[in-house]
């Protein structure tokens, strides 16, 4: 960052390309365009894939509102498929069932599966389904730098590779696997998508694109479409290309602190802990258990100075989704299930071996209680 500092860029300079190369290259990707933070990703993202009115984007209800803000944002209409009781993500069944039946207002556009909480959901399926139904594929991944799963052949992919999605994107904001204060990337293998991105993130603008007959020189621009300032700085970039060398001790902490956690809580008949299928390797951005009466423990916790957390409320139950799209409580039964009995315990690469058994010991204090 100091290197930066003194540097004749502090944005849209060279150490924006240098962190765009080091993720595509982590991920395996083909192509990276950083931008200003996880919402702005999957923004551009639903613009690239020209989702627009009349159209209709589909998620999970369980994720954060960003998720489906963003076809939102480019005038489309949301649809969600319930989630897989076991994984906490998309339900490829469901997805399949959903799109056979579909008869509702607007075009089918884009699905944006998540990968909740770091745990990769069944993207070779969701993807088959999608792909029957001509749909664009984003997948969600702010919660899942780092995290690998299995194809049905045998073989390893790592999330962001977009190897059965069209897009994927993330997020680096302070809680997230790596930081960059805020920001975002979306990843691809399309260089149309990839141009697309780079001209969206930079106010629609394209750089000299007639040089031969515009007759203003070599600095001559233009905007082409309404685009948008979602720049990351060469400052932010720097920190993320630090933050990116270090990602693989950081997961294999979090790992081994879930593993711990799975141990320390599997003899409880009051603890549903993570479920991790054998082909996916969670990132563990999230350690998330199912608990009874979870307000109250949530309560007793937070008043013994254990940080725990609530993800998440359900979309389709924010008051804008109720008012708006009509949705209402038992349209997605799996995930609001789900929200009743969800608890977020602390889990990052410094929290200590000794702090895990003490957040244990005052979960077990609660629930006896």
């Amino acid at each position: 960052m100091l290197k930066v500092l003194r540097s004749d860029w502090l944005t849209t300079g060279p150490a924006v390309q240098e962190f765009e190369a080091a993720l595509a290259e982590k991920t395996g990707a083909g192509y990276a365009v950083v931008v200003s933070n996880g919402t702005a990703a999957l923004h551009l993202a639903c613009l690239a894939a020209a989702v627009g009115p009349g159209d209709v984007a589909i998620s999970s209800p369980n994720t954060f509102v960003a998720s489906m803000n963003c076809a939102l944002y480019c005038g489309a209409r949301p649809a969600f498929v319930d989630i897989d009781p076991g994984t906490y993500n998309l339900d490829p069944e469901a997805l399949v069932s959903f799109l056979e039946r579909y008869h509702g207002e607007g075009k089918l556009k884009a699905l944006i599966p998540v990968h909740f909480a770091g745990q990769p959901c069944d993207i070779e399926r969701i993807s088959r389904a999608a792909r029957k139904a001509k749909l664009t594929v984003i997948e969600d991944a702010s919660h899942a730098l780092g995290a690998q799963w299995k194809d049905s052949r045998g073989g390893w992919h790592t999330v962001g590779s977009c190897s059965h999605s069209d897009m994927t994107t993330f997020s680096f904001h302070p809680v997230k696997h790596i930081t960059t204060g805020e920001g975002g990337a979306i990843l691809t293998n399309r260089s149309d998508l990839h141009e697309k991105l780079k001209q969206l993130r930079n106010h629609g603008i394209v750089r000299n694109p007639r040089p031969s007959s515009n007759g203003h020189g070599a600095r001559y621009y233009e905007m082409q479409e309404l685009g948008f300032n979602y720049r990351l700085t060469d400052m932010q970039c720097a920190l993320g290309i630090s933050q990116l060398r270090k990602i693989e001790g950081w997961v294999a902490r979090r790992r081994e602190i879930a593993s711990l956690y799975d141990r320390l809580l599997a003899g409880s008949d009051k603890v549903t802990i993570p479920h991790q299928r054998p082909n996916m390797r969670s990132s563990y951005h999230l350690y998330v258990i199912q608990v009874p009466s979870r307000c109250k423990v949530y309560q007793a916790l937070q008043a013994r100075g254990i940080g725990v957390q609530i993800h998440y409320l359900p979309v389709h139950l924010h008051p804008l989704y109720r008012a708006r799209f009509g949705f209402k409580p038992g349209d997605f039964p799996a995930a609001e299930a789900y929200y009743e009995r969800t608890l977020t315990l602390p889990i990052f690469p410094r929290l200590s071996d000794d702090e895990v058994k003490q957040v244990v010991h005052e979960l077990e204090e609660c629930l006896q209680n």
